[in-house]
């Protein structure tokens, strides 16, 4: 990488407020996803860079955290609920209108880059369950035909 380069990716850093230290990977690693939706093998790169590591000590701490994603998202992020209430409630039924709406697994994006789908094991709203979130808003008290229907207005927008 030129040292040019570096020197601008260090400037983001810092405006950011970021100093360099090691121990503010995990951090450096929520405002990289945040700005650019996932963690790339040349993110990885910028942050090691900057931060004096290794890339590979950068994706064996990324890794170990669910928190981050490796993969480009979808323009919109549909997460399930698959904690006990929402699996009592019909949880799996949902994943599975979700899977067969958009022909895609727990963990995939669409070929078009308009969705991606993660099942995940809580999200903290069981007294509403079973839930469904949708770009950081939440369907609650959902059934297939309610979660097709939110599907179908995300589909034509």
């Amino acid at each position: 990488m030129a040292d040019t380069a570096i020197i601008n990716e260090a400037d983001e850093f810092v405006t950011a407020g970021f100093t360099g230290s090691p121990e503010e990977l995990i951090p450096l690693l929520q405002y990289y996803q945040n700005t650019y939706g996932y963690i790339s093998p040349p993110g990885a790169e910028k942050i090691a860079c900057f931060l004096g590591i290794s890339a590979a000590k950068v994706f064996t701490v990324a890794s170990f955290f669910a928190q981050f994603r490796f993969k480009k998202p979808g323009e919109n992020h549909i997460c399930v609920c698959l904690g006990t209430a929402c699996h009592v409630q019909g949880g799996d039924e949902l994943s599975q209108e979700v899977q067969e709406h958009l022909h895609i697994q727990s963990g995939d994006t669409t070929p078009d880059g308009r969705f991606d789908f993660e099942e995940v094991a809580c999200l903290g709203c069981c007294a509403q369950a079973a839930v469904v979130e949708v770009n950081g808003k939440i369907y609650a008290k959902m059934s297939r035909d309610k979660l097709r229907n939110v599907l179908e207005q995300y589909d034509r927008a």
